[in-house]
C-alpha cells in the first residue's frame, strides 16, 4: 500500500518537471525577434587598464554576457613573449588568465586577445581587444599598426606572428625571441602595442615551432628599416545627430595619433632545402634515376668506379634528362655494354649542405645493382613455346618501335606549339621528313605548305622535338612524318606518323588591353587568372601596354608583377641580402570576356589601396561571416556597381562602391612604394 501511494505521488511531480522543462527550454530570443549583431562589451578588470605596480599573475576580465575564448593557443597573444602558455580560459561573463612564467620587474604586459572572445550565443567577436598593466610605476604606449600580406597573391596573412626587435643586429631574428609580439586579424591587420621609445625592426613569421624566432623553413616579411613609433596630439571631427536623426552637427575633439599606423610586410618563403642526395635507384637496366633534396643549378660529376670503366665519365655513356630545378635527374645509359653490367659502381661528386648549413662539394660511392630475374619453371609456358616453333604459320618477329605522343589534340589553338615526345631519348631526326597539308573553307583536296621547323626542346629534355607555326584561323591540317625518320638512342624507329586537327576560327577569340599608369623603369608583365586565381595567359608590358590577343572566352582576373630581373616569373626575396620580393599589383575588378569582342581597361596601379585590390571572387583569405550576418549587402552591392560587362562600375569620386580607404596606399612619389609610410630612419 505504501509503495503504491508513493506511485501516485510521481505523476503531479512528474507534470511540475515538465511543465519547468518546457519552460527551460522556451527562454532565449522571442520568435521573430532581432538578432544579437554587438559583441560582448568589457565591464571591468583587475587589474585594470594601465594599472601599475601589478605583482599577482592572474588576470579577471569580466564583460556585460556570457562569453567564450575561441582557439586561446593560437589566438591569444601575451607580451613579452611567454616561455610556457598561458592559462586561458572562459566561463560566463568571465575571461581568467594566469600567466605560467615568472612576472618581470619594470615591464609592460600586453594581453591581446585579437579576435578571441565572442558572446556564447551568436559568435559575435571583439575584434582587436586588449589589456595592458606594467609590473612597475610607469607604463610603455607607444605602438606600430599596419598589415600583412602575402607577397605573391595579395591574400590577407591571417593569425600570423608579428614582432619587433629593439636589437638590431642581423643574428637577432634567428637567436632572440622577440620583444613585443601580436598576431594578424581576418584581414591581415596588427597593433603592436604597449611599446617603448627607440628604434625597432620589424617582422611577421608563421612560426611553425612556436618559438618567437624565425627558421628559414619558416614564412618571413620583414620591413627595410627601422622604425621609431612616435605619439602626437591631433584634431579630429566627428558627426554628432539628434536622436531622431533629423539634425547632424560637427565637433572636433583632440585624440592621441600612433604612429607608423600604416606598415605593409609582404610574407614569402625562401624555399630553403637543405641539399643532399635523397634517393639513388636503378629500376630498369638503362635507367639511373638521381633525386636531390632541394633545386640546384649544378649538376653532380659522375664517374665509374672499378670495372672495365673504372674512371670514366659517366656522362659520355648515357644521356641526361632533367627537371627545371635540376632536383630530379635520369640518365638513360646508351652504351650495350654499361647495360649489361648488372651492377655499376659510380662515384657522384655533388654539392651538399654541411653542418654549418653551408653547400660544400662531398662525393658518394653509388652501387647501381639488377637483381637477376628469375626464369620461370612453368611446363605449360614450355608447352607454349614448342608449339610455336611447330607453328609453321607463325608471323615474323615484332619489331619495337618508338612511341610518340603529340601536344596537339583535335583542335588546336592559333598560338598552340606542337609537342612530339618520345618514350626513350632522340638519337636523330631528318627536319626534311615532316610534312604539313592544309584545307581551308569549303576545300576537299590537301595542299602542301612550308612544314614546322622541329628542334629537340633543350639540352635536358633529349625526349621531346618542338615547333611554333603560324596557324591559319579555322583551317584544317595534317601532319604526317615518314616512317623510319626519328630514332630512339635504343635504335628504336617511328612507323607511321599522322595527325589531323583543325585551328579555332579568330570569331570565337576576344582580345583584352591594359592601358597601365604608374609604372617605374622595371620591366614587368601581366597575368590574366582564372577564378582559382591560377595564371592563363602572361605577356609582358610594353609601352605601358599589356595586349592579350587571341584569348578564349571566361572570365578572367588579372595581376601585374613588377618583374625587376627581367625573368618573366615572380621572384622571392632573401633575408640575408635584404632583397624584397617583387611588387605584387591587382587589377580590381574581374573581366567577363565574350567571343569576338575587344575589351580595353585603364589600370592605375596605385589608384587601389593595397588591401582592396585584389577582388574577392578570388580571395581566398575572407573573414568568416559573424552567425545569422545578412548577405543583402553584398547582393546589392553586385546588382548597383556591376556595369553590362560584369565589370564593377568606376564612379571617379568613389571607384570602390561604397567601401571605405585607408592609408595603405603605394604610391611612386613617396619613393617607398609597399613599404609604408610610417616614420622612417
Amino acid at each position: 500500500m505504501k509503495n503504491q501511494n508513493l506511485t501516485y505521488l510521481r505523476w503531479p511531480l512528474l507534470a511540475i518537471l515538465t511543465v519547468i522543462a518546457a519552460a527551460c527550454a522556451s527562454m532565449g530570443r522571442p520568435e521573430g525577434g532581432p538578432i544579437d549583431e554587438d559583441p560582448p562589451v568589457f565591464i571591468k578588470s583587475n587589474p585594470a587598464p594601465g594599472q601599475l605596480n601589478v605583482s599577482s599573475d592572474r588576470i579577471i576580465i569580466e564583460f556585460n554576457e556570457n562569453i567564450q575564448v575561441d582557439d586561446p593557443l593560437n589566438k591569444v597573444v601575451i607580451s613579452p613573449a611567454q616561455k610556457t602558455p598561458a592559462k586561458v580560459t572562459g566561463v560566463g561573463h568571465r575571461v581568467t588568465v594566469m600567466l605560467q612564467d615568472s612576472l618581470r620587474e619594470n615591464t609592460t604586459y600586453t594581453l591581446d586577445f585579437t579576435d578571441a572572445i565572442k558572446d556564447l550565443n551568436e559568435g559575435n567577436q571583439i575584434d582587436g581587444f586588449a589589456l595592458d598593466f606594467s609590473t612597475g610605476p610607469t607604463l610603455d604606449t607607444l605602438s606600430i599598426s599596419g598589415m600583412v600580406f602575402a607577397a605573391e597573391n595579395l591574400e590577407p596573412a591571417q593569425s600570423m606572428l608579428v614582432g619587433v626587435h629593439s636589437n638590431l643586429a642581423d643574428s637577432a631574428l634567428t637567436t632572440l625571441p622577440f620583444d613585443r609580439i601580436t598576431r594578424t586579424n581576418q584581414l591581415g591587420q596588427f597593433t603592436i602595442r604597449n611599446l617603448k621609445p627607440g628604434d625597432y625592426h620589424i617582422f611577421a613569421i608563421n612560426d611553425v615551432n612556436r618559438d618567437n624566432k624565425w627558421d628559414r623553413s619558416e614564412d618571413i616579411a620583414f620591413y627595410p628599416v627601422t622604425i621609431s613609433p612616435t605619439a602626437s596630439r591631433a584634431q579630429v571631427s566627428d558627426t554628432l545627430k539628434t536622436a531622431d536623426g533629423s539634425a547632424d552637427s560637427i565637433v572636433m575633439r583632440e585624440v592621441t595619433v600612433f604612429a607608423p599606423n600604416d606598415i605593409l610586410l609582404t610574407w614569402f618563403n625562401e624555399n630553403y632545402k637543405s641539399q643532399y642526395m635523397s634517393k639513388n635507384e636503378r629500376r630498369q637496366r638503362h635507367i639511373i634515376n638521381l633525386e636531390m633534396g632541394a633545386a640546384s643549378d649544378t649538376l653532380p660529376s659522375m664517374r665509374f668506379v672499378g670495372g672495365p670503366f673504372d674512371g670514366e665519365d659517366f656522362g659520355l655513356r648515357s644521356v641526361l634528362e632533367a627537371s627545371a630545378t635540376r632536383d630530379t635527374l635520369t640518365y638513360w645509359i646508351a652504351d650495350s655494354a654499361v647495360i649489361a653490367l648488372d651492377t655499376l659502381y659510380v662515384a657522384a661528386t655533388y654539392l651538399r649542405t654541411d653542418t654549418l648549413d653551408q653547400l660544400s662539394w662531398t662525393t658518394d660511392t653509388l652501387n647501381f645493382s639488377l637483381r637477376p630475374q628469375k626464369k620461370k619453371d612453368n611446363k605449360k609456358e614450355d608447352g607454349k613455346k614448342k608449339e610455336e616453333k611447330s607453328d609453321s604459320t607463325a608471323t615474323a618477329p615484332k619489331i619495337d618501335l618508338l612511341n610518340i605522343k603529340s601536344s596537339i589534340g583535335s583542335q588546336a589553338e592559333i598560338y598552340s606549339q606542337i609537342i612530339l615526345e618520345a618514350d626513350e631519348p632522340i638519337r636523330s631526326f631528318r627536319p626534311e621528313a615532316f610534312h604539313l597539308a592544309i584545307k581551308e573553307g569549303k576545300d576537299t583536296v590537301w595542299t602542301d605548305v612550308t612544314e614546322p621547323a622541329f628542334t629537340i626542346a633543350g639540352q635536358y629534355n633529349p625526349r621531346r622535338l618542338t615547333a611554333t607555326y603560324n596557324w591559319k584561323p579555322g583551317a584544317r591540317y595534317r601532319l604526317t612524318v615518314d616512317t623510319l625518320s626519328i630514332v630512339g638512342i635504343y635504335d628504336h624507329h617511328i612507323g607511321n606518323l599522322s595527325y589531323e586537327f583543325s585551328v579555332r576560327p579568330v570569331e570565337e577569340y576576344g582580345n583584352i588591353t591594359f592601358n597601365i599608369t604608374g609604372l617605374d623603369s622595371t620591366s614587368a608583365f601581366v597575368q590574366l587568372l582564372n577564378s582559382q586565381d591560377a595564371p592563363v595567359y602572361t605577356v609582358t608590358v610594353a609601352d605601358g601596354k599589356a595586349d592579350f590577343i587571341h584569348v578564349l572566352p571566361a572570365t578572367y582576373f588579372a595581376r601585374l608583377v613588377m618583374d625587376s630581373n627581367n625573368n618573366r616569373k615572380w621572384d622571392k626575396g632573401s633575408v640575408a641580402d635584404s632583397i624584397q620580393p617583387e611588387d605584387v599589383f591587382y587589377f580590381p575588378k574581374k573581366i567577363n570576356l565574350k567571343k569576338n569582342w575587344d575589351i580595353a581597361q585603364s589600370w592605375d596601379l596605385y589608384e587601389s589601396p593595397v588591401d582592396l585590390q585584389k577582388p574577392n571572387d578570388i580571395k581566398k583569405n575572407k573573414p568568416k561571416a559573424r552567425k545569422g550576418e545578412s548577405e543583402r549587402r553584398d547582393e546589392e552591392d553586385d546588382d548597383q556597381y556591376y556595369d553590362e560587362f560584369g565589370n564593377p562600375a568606376v564612379d571617379p569620386d568613389d571607384p570602390f562602391g561604397k567601401r571605405k580607404k585607408n592609408n595603405y596606399n603605394r604610391t611612386p612619389n613617396n619613393n617607398l612604394s609597399r613599404n609604408g609610410l610610417g616614420t622612417l630612419r
